[in-house]
């Protein structure tokens, strides 16, 4: 099946369903208002592109190439970023919700979650060196196996984070969240 190619193309208001997105090249498009509740990601490929206000919750994404893709205010509740394209990509949320959505063993390195919501998000076995966490709520968020060098989580909150289970050299702390690191050991910290 051959792949089609969109450039420069402005999305708007549209809902987009199974078979709108399949075997398709995005380069430099921006998506406003979109629904993508419905779709299915296959051999999908963006470049450039911005996505804002889009709802892509629950939606199946898999073999999706994502290359300097911004996502602002966007909702990916429950969505499994496992089957991305992890040979070249590049993306980053802003102002969205990402509660239960799995990032579970992805090369996630110098990725912007900025504002957002990351309830029970699975960072299990990932690598989130340099990764930047700018005022997320991490509450439940899963750390094991993960390493998180020089990864920046000094103004989010709510998280706990096992030393001991996760690589954590040079990673960045503020003093008002780092009992995030001590739960386990239950101490009072006043």
């Amino acid at each position: 099946m051959s792949t089609e190619y969109l450039f420069d193309q402005n999305f708007s208001d549209i809902t987009f369903l199974e078979h709108d997105i399949k075997y398709k090249e995005y380069e430099n498009c921006t998506f406003t208002n979109c629904d993508f509740t419905s779709s299915f990601f296959v051999a999908v490929a963006f470049i450039d592109c911005n996505f804002i206000n889009c709802n892509f919750k629950g939606t199946k994404i898999n073999h999706v190439s994502l290359r300097n893709v911004w996502f602002t205010k966007c909702d990916f509740t429950s969505v499994n970023f496992a089957m991305t394209d992890q040979i070249i990509y590049e993306f980053h949320f802003k102002d969205s919700l990402l509660d239960y959505a799995q990032f579970y063993s992805l090369k996630l390195k110098k990725m912007q979650f900025i504002n957002c919501s990351m309830i029970a998000v699975d960072f299990m076995e990932s690598d989130l060196t340099e990764a930047l966490f700018d005022n997320c709520n991490l509450r439940h968020a899963v750390f094991i196996g993960t390493t998180a060098n020089k990864t920046d989580f000094s103004t989010s909150y709510d998280f706990i984070i096992d030393p001991e289970k996760n690589k954590l050299k040079r990673a960045v702390f503020s003093r008002d969240n780092v009992a995030g690191l001590l739960k386990k050991y239950d101490l009072l910290i006043k």
